[in-house]
């Protein structure tokens, strides 16, 4: 019955002789399809069909592009992503967005492809051997992504990594934890030898979903000045 539905469906789509019944398309009959019919009327007893020549087919024109309809960039503003110099003072906080949740998947993919083999991170029942209740989710895993949740507040704007120090990991992170991140404005100067950039330090902090301490660091990058009009 499923052929016979799949017939009788393919039967419909294509405008075919719709009066046959089911039992035509029986084993017993030959499986001829029709060609396309004209549609029969809404009332009224059904005449014969009778064959039609097939529709034609109705081709969209291609779009024609003049020099009015050109992608024109230079009609796009430009608009400087991330922020700069100027935006940040010491003390100052910046709660990072979002928060990331760390899987099986980013664990085992990271691991892989830093060909860290460490059996902490890919073997369940190994981590649980030594009291874990789940694989450890890799360290430098957890390090790249806290650093990438700050990106957009703190560095995005351009500038040289100067480095990471005093780099804790408070306590481990298994899959499906949730890490938010914040950091603090702790030291801002300008940059002798490189001018209209400034030199800013933040320490950073990142939690657990049960709002554990799970990694603490200081951060340096060159910040470019915004340019006074």
């Amino acid at each position: 019955m499923l052929i016979v539905d799949m017939l009788s469906t393919l039967h419909d789509c294509i405008g075919i002789n719709e009066s046959k019944s089911r039992n035509e398309w029986s084993t017993d009959a030959p499986r001829t399809l029709r060609p396309p019919q004209e549609a029969r009327p809404i009332s009224g007893s059904t005449p014969a069909l009778h064959a039609t020549a097939p529709r034609p087919v109705t081709r969209l024109p291609s779009p024609v592009y003049t020099a009015a309809m050109s992608f024109d960039p230079s009609t796009f503003p430009l608009v400087r992503h991330g922020n700069q110099y100027q935006d940040f003072e010491p003390g100052q906080v910046w709660r990072h967005h979002w928060g990331r949740t760390l899987t099986n998947g980013d664990n085992a993919l990271f691991s892989t492809a830093m060909c860290n083999w460490n059996p902490m991170y890919l073997n369940a029942e190994y981590a649980r051997a030594h009291g874990h209740p789940d694989t450890v989710v890799n360290p430098m895993l957890v390090l790249c992504t806290v650093v990438g949740l700050s990106v957009e507040d703190l560095s995005e704007g351009g500038g040289p990594f100067l480095g990471v120090n005093e780099c804790v990991f408070h306590a481990p992170v298994y899959p499906g934890d949730t890490l938010t991140a914040k950091s603090v404005v702790e030291d801002q100067r300008t940059s002798v030898s490189r001018p209209n950039t400034g030199i800013i330090t933040w320490y950073t902090e990142a939690h657990n979903q049960r709002d554990e301490l799970i990694l603490s660091y200081r951060r340096t990058n060159l910040v470019a000045m915004r340019k006074e009009s």
